[in-house]
């Protein structure tokens, strides 16, 4: 294995021998951080086998699996968070240690420490060919619109902050608010945490957008509403679940006409960005509601298609099909392949950091439950693999809120607020 050491706190690899990887610890390093996608070539040693043997050692693993052709801005912060964690000197590698240090430039010219000029130099005085991240900024540098993610791990949801560089004005997608199931405490952390980022960015809100009504946690959208005047809006359709779940609850005098959001939007629906064009496609399947967004090369995918190595979202929620969630994943597989997918959670497969920006293009070549799929395939897998999936823990807790554009239970005589949820509604769910 050939290693270069970058900094006093960071060493970049080329992929390790088995054998050795318990010497890491001897040689003083704390964290190893694998940046190499499993199953690149034959005999390659795989995540879980790397980090049982580095645990045994001793050492920290962190599994930030990246291509050249397919790094992410998650992929670089999650790098960055790893460093600047590790309690000790860090061990990257990849391949031949070239996406190691392509991330950790990338990482430091996005927090404003190197200049974009200084790259090529950077990596011929380490022996690296870093052309690939001078076009990684590049391209990023002309997206628009400019999108930033922020991961909430209770329920492995992600919202996002959409901007169009040129007027500073965005749009909210999907926020969470706080809430703990085993105390009822809610809160405002993550709803906060965008807001400052907001202000910090010098941006003005101008859209709080659903993509539907969430079965695992609370939406912040009327919090926002509250704090910052913005419309908010989610897809027409969403009147048909507040009907469904009506009956759910036993809730008459529930509102089932949409009047919670200030825009109710139907397929091919318009609407702005400052000067970015934004559109609606109605992409249901998930629920009876889901919509996805498309602003400028970005689509918000949401609950329909996860990152590759994730397939797609289940479909056996209350109003749920299968064959409705391929025909709404064909739809969005027809925008263009350099179109940006934005998904709406991560689980974190194989252990690997949390990721959510993905391709067209990759979808079609790498997603197992679409290359090469059929519908009646597609229909078959689904359907079973939803059968042994248990239902979200907070499904009957958030409808009642999400059905309301996230408003909380009114208060009681004496002050407090209650979710109210039915047992045995959910027939022939999961345990």
């Amino acid at each position: 294995m050939t290693a270069v050491k970058i900094d006093h706190r960071l060493t970049v690899a080329s992929q390790p021998r088995q054998e050795a990887l318990a010497t890491l610890a001897a040689a003083g390093f704390a964290t190893i951080i694998n940046n190499r996608p499993d199953g690149e070539e034959p005999g390659q040693p795989g995540s879980a086998a790397e980090k049982a043997a580095l645990e045994r050692a001793g050492l920290d693993y962190r599994f930030i699996p990246v291509t050249a052709a397919t790094i992410t801005e998650a992929d670089i912060r999650a790098f960055q968070e790893a460093v600047s964690g590790a309690k000790g000197p860090v061990y990257a590698h990849c391949r031949s240690g070239t996406r190691s240090v392509t991330l950790y430039v990338l990482g430091e010219v996005l927090a404003g420490r190197m200049n974009p000029g200084e790259i090529d130099a950077f990596g011929r005085a380490h022996g690296f060919d870093l052309s690939g991240a001078v076009q990684w900024l590049a391209r990023n540098a002309a997206r628009a619109p400019q999108v930033k993610g922020f991961y909430e791990p209770r329920s492995g949801s992600i919202q996002y902050v959409v901007a169009d560089p040129k007027t500073r004005r965005c749009a909210i997608i999907d926020p969470v608010l706080d809430f703990d199931e085993k105390s009822g405490a809610t809160a405002t952390h993550q709803a906060d945490e965008i807001l400052a980022y907001v202000a910090r960015e010098g941006l003005t809100v101008e859209w709080i957008l659903d993509t539907h009504p969430h079965a695992d946690h609370f939406s912040a959208a009327h919090y926002f509403k509250q704090k910052t005047g913005a419309p908010t809006a989610i897809g027409a359709r969403v009147t048909d679940v507040q009907k469904l779940w009506q009956g759910f609850y036993n809730w008459p005098e529930l509102a089932t006409d949409g009047s919670q959001w200030d825009r109710l939007f139907a397929e091919g629906d318009s609407f702005k960005v400052g000067e970015l064009s934004g559109r609606v496609m109605f992409s249901p399947g998930h629920t009876l509601a889901s919509v996805t967004y498309v602003i400028g090369d970005a689509a918000f995918v949401h609950d329909t298609i996860f990152t590759p190595d994730s397939g797609t979202a289940r479909a056996d929620f209350p109003g749920g099909s299968a064959k409705a969630l391929w025909a709404s994943i064909q739809a969005i597989l027809a925008l263009p392949d350099d179109t940006r997918l934005f998904t709406g959670h991560d689980y974190e497969p194989g252990g690997r950091a949390a990721k959510w920006e993905s391709t067209v293009g990759e979808q079609k070549r790498a997603n197992p439950h679409l290359a090469g799929m059929t519908e009646e395939r597609f229909v078959a897998l689904r359907e079973a693999r939803d059968r042994t999936l248990p239902m979200p823990k907070l499904i009957l807790h958030a409808l009642q809120v999400n059905i309301r554009g996230g408003r909380l239970p009114e208060p009681e005589a004496n002050g407090k607020r209650y979710l109210k949820f039915p047992l045995d509604a959910l027939v022939g769910a999961a345990w």
